[in-house]
């Protein structure tokens, strides 16, 4: 539906710019197939009623004028909604340049490369070439995830979707109904952050564990969004990001560099293995168990049984 929408307005917008004459609602219902499939004038008039603020809204200057037989028409005259010069500095180019250089998946990378083509068209200045490398460090940031795509459309558009999801300690996957709020990546994974229906509050989901196809649902979220700020502590809290007590594990001398990175004490045992202590908070569990037989945890017990929970659940497949 959002992107019909989209389609609609796109094309109503072209109307009115490339006419030299006003259009009667009649012509623009003629000249758009969105229009023409609408079931009666009345769902037309109030389709074409908010298109136009739509519009409006995002900017163009759409005109109304009445001919002398009393019908009123539309434009949008093109000296009316042309935009200024545009004008980049070379450090502002740099880092547009480095912005369109950070996604790698084929869809956001092309829409990238052809915002700065269009940049380039409006005046970019010849001398500045946006895609030179800037520094020794390229960003990147690497979306494996088939659900990715649908997801942030979802974001986007303010879509509740359904997915299968694999917990780390099950052996099954299970339907989750999802009020979709934001993307975040930490540590290379992507996480999803949303309200969940069935559960009747806000979760984190690793979309490497969505098994199957993201479906949209039709409706309205339910629950307030947060701002932007709340969502990012929720995914830096189940991603495992915010700490309130510590953990002793040990740890295979020669493994486990991002876990040394983390440590606030570390002591040598003898025969091949550390002693660490770490910041325990949500989602260490799942952290600790991607190193498999290279670290075995001490205290608290707690962690202990969720990481052999862990463990169990991938021996079980």
């Amino acid at each position: 539906m959002a992107i019909a929408k989209a389609e609609r307005l796109m094309n109503l917008a072209l109307c009115l710019l490339g006419t030299r004459r006003p259009l009667s609602k009649r012509e623009l219902r003629e000249s758009i197939e969105a229009y023409l499939e609408a079931g009666s004038d009345d769902s037309f008039n109030r389709m074409f009623e908010r298109d136009k603020d739509d519009l409006r809204e995002l900017g163009l200057v759409i005109e109304t004028v009445e001919n002398l037989d009393g019908e009123v028409g539309y434009l949008a005259r093109r000296d009316s909604n042309r935009l200024p010069p545009i004008t980049l500095d070379a450090e502002e180019a740099a880092a547009l340049g480095l912005a369109a250089k950070v996604w790698q998946q084929a869809r956001l990378a092309g829409a990238a490369s052809g915002a700065l083509q269009k940049l380039r068209a409006a005046g970019l200045p010849e001398d500045v070439d946006p895609y030179e490398a800037h520094g020794a460090l390229e960003p990147r940031i690497p979306v494996h995830e088939a659900a990715f795509e649908p997801l942030m459309l979802a974001c986007r558009d303010r879509r509740p979707v359904v997915f299968d999801y694999r917990k780390a300690t099950a052996a099954r996957p299970e339907p989750r109904q999802v009020e979709p709020w934001a993307l975040e990546c930490w540590r290379g994974h992507w996480y999803l952050a949303g309200w969940d229906r069935d559960r009747g509050a806000e979760r984190v989901f690793r979309l490497s564990r969505i098994t199957g196809k993201v479906r949209s649902r039709g409706g309205r979220f339910t629950a307030e969004v947060p701002d932007v700020v709340t969502v990012r502590e929720t995914v830096a809290s189940w991603a495992g990001e915010t700490a309130d007590r510590s953990a002793l594990i040990r740890l295979r001398q020669g493994a486990g560099y991002p876990l040394r990175a983390k440590a606030t004490a570390v002591r040598e045992l003898g025969g091949g293995w550390d002693e660490l202590e770490i910041p325990y908070g949500h989602g260490l569990d799942a952290w600790l168990v991607e190193f498999g037989p290279d670290v075995v945890v001490v205290e608290p017990a707690e962690l202990r049984a969720d990481v052999l929970e862990r463990l169990r659940a991938v021996a079980k497949g």
